[in-house]
């Protein structure tokens, strides 16, 4: 895997990396955000439409574009996080890591001994990282898997600081539409809610303290850049539907305006 494809030097250097979403099961619309010059390109298979042939497409069209690129996995579906890894995957996001044993158990699938489980299997990994000698892929392959655990619930923050010690979680990533909820007993839908926005500060606080990478979700850019400033460091903006939507609306505007 080439320097300038790592999205795991990009944080270790202290980078802020900034990731384009896509929900939309397109590998056209993953380089489009790609070419267009997002850092990343997370694959979203939790609430996206992505099946596995998709996302292996995707993955590569990411990669020859230029960016990392990133899967999150289904809810508690580790299996697939060392598939998608096999397949490309620079990093992946796993939800709901609420326990220490839910850490360890995403960090079994995505490291390879003696941080984890995961079995061999990544040559299409190595094509796309131009990398021809399996034992030299073996030395660097923890390394360059940036294990990413969503934050999104009251037992997660309660978990917080044990999560962010377990071996092999590279980054947390904040979910604040479901943290908002769970703050609010199920009656709030609000990621800038007071309570939420207390729990993000602690949570950049405690990951920068434990040497992790804080990231969260943003609905726009102006989130992400000021998240940037109160220290986190992965942020996605947006996402493939929502461009698209803003886009059309604001060629409709224009044509209903004249």
């Amino acid at each position: 895997m080439p320097a300038s494809f790592s999205l795991a030097r990009r944080l270790r250097g202290g980078e802020t990396v900034y990731t384009g979403w896509c929900g939309l099961a397109s590998p056209l619309v993953a380089e489009a955000l790609a070419r267009e010059g997002f850092s990343a390109v997370t694959i979203d298979q939790q609430h996206g439409l992505w099946d596995t042939a998709a996302t292996v497409s995707a993955i590569a069209a990411i990669h020859l574009a230029g960016a990392a690129p990133i899967v999150r996995v289904p809810l508690a579906q580790f299996p697939t996080v060392s598939r998608v890894l096999d397949f490309g995957a620079e990093a992946v996001i796993a939800p709901l890591i609420n326990t220490p044993a839910d850490a360890r158990a995403f960090v079994a699938a995505a490291k390879f001994p003696p941080l984890g489980e995961r079995s061999w299997g990544p040559h299409r990994a190595m094509t796309l990282g131009g990398m021809a000698d399996p034992r030299a892929h073996l030395r660097e392959a923890n390394d360059l898997t940036v294990a990413i655990a969503m934050i999104e619930t009251r037992a997660a923050l309660d978990n917080l600081d044990a999560i962010l010690a377990t071996p092999g979680i590279d980054a947390i990533f904040v979910g604040p539409s479901d943290l908002s909820i769970a703050l609010s007993n199920g009656i709030v839908l609000d990621p800038h809610s007071p309570d939420v926005e207390r729990a993000l500060d602690r949570i950049a606080a405690a990951a920068q303290e434990a040497g992790k990478v804080p990231g969260a979700y943003c609905q726009n850019a102006e989130r992400a850049v000021a998240l940037a400033r109160r220290g986190f460091r992965f942020l996605a903006v947006g996402s493939d539907l929502q461009f698209l939507r803003a886009g059309t609306a604001g060629q409709l505007k224009t044509i209903k305006g004249q």
